[in-house]
């Protein structure tokens, strides 16, 4: 027999009063039986004509504080957030059959934080980071090849390659995460977490 929590839900979904936690524990998990990505997440974004839409991007960080991707400041994603800083992101690890759904305001992050994380990239991926006009048209791979070619020049020391103003991060910052496992016949078992306005996250169960 499946063990159970105080609320009749599975076992994994534990007795935690904060979301973050029990977030942080089904990473840990999700490491361990993904086989690529397990930090992968569709990204839901909305303009400010009402036009939505949705991309896989990497979470690099998450805490209190909240939930956080680098990105192209200059990217359709980017250009939607500042327009409309709510947004969505939706983690499904399909070796747990686990989901999980944040939703809430986004914001940047620091410049140090940008820095900090941007430094820490491999030299390659901080070149990319210079030679891509993310989303833009391309004629062809040969010209994105030449860029990094040109900026490998530029940048020769791989210490010392300067983040681009227009590379950065953004942290949504919760106030509602909800987890979700699939159980057979559909009956899934649902349980969000809402923030109150004192801060004190909120239990409550789903149907399915």
């Amino acid at each position: 027999m499946n063990q159970k929590n105080s609320l009749g839900l599975d076992i994994c979904f534990q007795d935690l009063s904060n979301p973050i936690e029990l977030f942080r524990n089904w990473m840990k998990d999700a490491k361990k039986s993904e086989p690529n990505d397990p930090n992968a997440l569709a990204l839901a974004t909305t303009d400010k004509k009402g036009i939505s839409s949705v991309r896989m991007v990497l979470l690099k960080n998450f805490s209190e504080k909240g939930f956080v991707f680098y990105t192209n400041l200059n990217s359709p994603k980017s250009l939607a957030l500042k327009e409309n800083p709510n947004a969505s992101m939706c983690v499904y690890w399909k070796s747990l059959l686990r989901q999980v759904i944040i939703a809430g305001s986004i914001s940047k992050v620091t410049d140090e934080e940008a820095d900090n994380y941007y430094n820490s990239r491999p030299y390659e991926s901080r070149i990319s980071a210079w030679a891509s006009v993310q989303s833009s048209f391309l004629k062809s791979r040969e010209d994105l090849l030449k860029a990094i070619a040109e900026y490998k020049k530029k940048y020769p020391d791989q210490n010392n390659v300067p983040r681009p103003k227009n590379w950065s991060g953004w942290n949504l910052l919760p106030k509602e995460i909800e987890f979700w496992l699939n159980v057979d016949n559909r009956v899934h078992q649902r349980l969000i977490y809402s923030k109150k306005e004192d801060g004190i996250w909120e239990r409550n169960l789903l149907y399915p």
